[in-house]
């Protein structure tokens, strides 16, 4: 495993998989908090047996509330796999943690998205008519976050004109037809519970955050730099059995649900809810492109938490190539 100064792209040889993974030179055991819902790509692998005779072993520590909790336990030493929005994982990175960005975990595009929903009788009809309004976020410093920031900034509007509430996955339903809230942001990686409150009527979708964003990473698996340093076997074969995971899933979605269901039941979670997964809109092969880091780094030079030149995508994105660079 190396860290490939010019490129950003996972070799096209780890794409499509390896029927037999090799074994790593060492046995690592990753632990990782799982999110209400959802399955990780790498929790997939595991259930699809990909790490079998590698080395590597996973172990579920608990859940996270959203990506920034995941870091914390990461910086922390409380996990070695953490997960978050492309924004959150920068932000932290800004922050001080060395952090280096294995896969990316989800992808938003015409399939897989972000969707900010009201009911259906709301006055809210547009962007514009969020500010001042109450949005249901599952946390704040992530995604949904800055999506609602850059949309208000799409039709000239404060970043921070909407009111942000955090609300757990499993209560987004709850509280926008309670009225306590005024929109619920159902985040790409919670389509699950989007596909069930949308099952009971009553809702209307007002943007996606493909409007705002296009197609793009919705945020990447993270390991520490000195993880990826310690163990680069163990890294790299991480990297390829979840992206091998990501195909499996794009190219078998009833039998990835069957998996979810399965995995959801065993966390004592609604194993119902697994019949609305759509994906994880990740490109074939997992690939990140340059795009997915650079325009939430774009952003931060805007809002001025970073310095032009100061931080670039190729610093931050791990690669399972192991050859060095050419050039």
């Amino acid at each position: 495993m190396t860290f490939h100064p010019r490129n950003l792209l996972l070799p096209a040889a780890i794409a499509l998989g390896l029927a037999t993974p090799a074994a790593a030179t060492d046995t690592v055991k990753l632990r990782y908090l799982a999110s209400q819902g959802g399955l990780a790509a790498h929790e997939l692998a595991a259930e699809l047996g990909y790490f079998d005779g590698t080395g590597i072993t996973l172990e579920n520590v608990g859940y996270a509330q959203g990506g920034p909790a995941s870091l914390i336990a990461l910086a922390s030493g409380d996990v070695e796999i953490g997960s978050a929005a492309t924004s959150a994982v920068l932000n932290s990175i800004i922050g001080g943690n060395e952090f280096v960005a294995a896969y990316p975990s989800n992808g938003i595009n015409d399939e897989v998205q972000s969707t900010f929903y009201v009911l259906e009788d709301s006055p809210i009809k547009n962007i514009k008519d969020i500010a001042g309004k109450s949005i249901a976020v599952n946390t704040l410093g992530a995604h949904l976050d800055y999506t609602i920031r850059e949309a208000l900034h799409s039709v000239g509007l404060p970043a921070d004109a909407a009111n942000q509430l955090v609300v757990p996955g499993p209560q987004l339903e709850q509280v926008l037809r309670s009225k306590q809230v005024d929109i619920a942001a159902f985040g790409y990686w919670q389509t699950t519970f989007e596909g069930a409150a949308l099952k009971n009527g009553g809702l209307r979708p007002i943007f996606d955050d493909t409007d705002v964003l296009g197609d793009i990473a919705g945020g990447f698996v993270v390991l520490r730099r000195d993880f990826a340093r310690e163990h680069p076997e163990a890294s790299k074969i991480f990297v390829e059995q979840s992206a091998r995971a990501l195909d499996y899933a794009r190219e078998h979605p009833e039998e990835t649900k069957k998996i979810l269901a399965k995995a959801l039941g065993e966390r004592g979670e609604n194993a119902d809810i697994a019949q609305y997964f759509r994906g994880y809109g990740v490109r074939a092969g997992g690939l990140p492109v340059e795009r997915d880091i650079q325009f939430w780094i774009d952003v931060l030079v805007r809002e001025g938490k970073l310095k032009q030149g100061q931080l670039a995508a190729k610093d931050i994105l791990l690669t399972a190539d192991a050859k060095p660079a050419s050039n």
